[in-house]
């Protein structure tokens, strides 16, 4: 797969960040290996809270996406210097076995499940993210 074991712990820590549901890490992991090998930002919300230190926040902002820091996969390309958590061995396992699919874009579903939308494109992607963006208005969480 090309990735160093801290690399696959890195990529496992912000797998972990995204998800709760098992079931998804893999395909999600899939996703950021797709931006990876064709060098697009992985452009991970989890890495943002994580460079901003503002655990509590419910909702990333574009302001937010401005933050300078190495651990803002909005401003920088690749991987992070390191971990932002400490990764489960099934987070680190979805990575290894992550699946071989084009998605390249996914966006957690309005139902507030738990559970995520993927696109192969960006048109698509910003569907899923407008509905999203309006199931977190419509609940007022700002």
């Amino acid at each position: 797969m090309g990735l160093t074991p801290i690399e696959v712990a890195i990529l496992a820590s912000i797998v972990q960040a995204e998800t709760n549901q098992h079931s998804e890490k893999p395909r999600i992991a899939g996703v950021y290996l797709n931006r990876l090998r064709r060098n697009i930002k992985l452009e991970a919300d989890p890495t943002v809270i994580f460079a901003l230190g503002d655990f509590s926040l419910k909702r990333v902002l574009k302001r937010h996406l401005e933050t300078p820091s190495p651990y803002n996969t909005y401003l920088n390309t690749g991987l992070p210097p390191g971990p932002i958590n400490l990764p489960t061995p099934a987070s680190i396992e979805a990575v290894l076995q992550a699946e071989s699919h084009d998605y390249l874009f996914f966006c957690a579903k309005e139902d507030f499940s738990g559970y995520h939308t993927f696109a192969k494109t960006y048109a698509e992607h910003q569907r899923n993210a407008r509905l999203f963006q309006k199931a977190l208005d419509m609940r007022g969480i700002k």
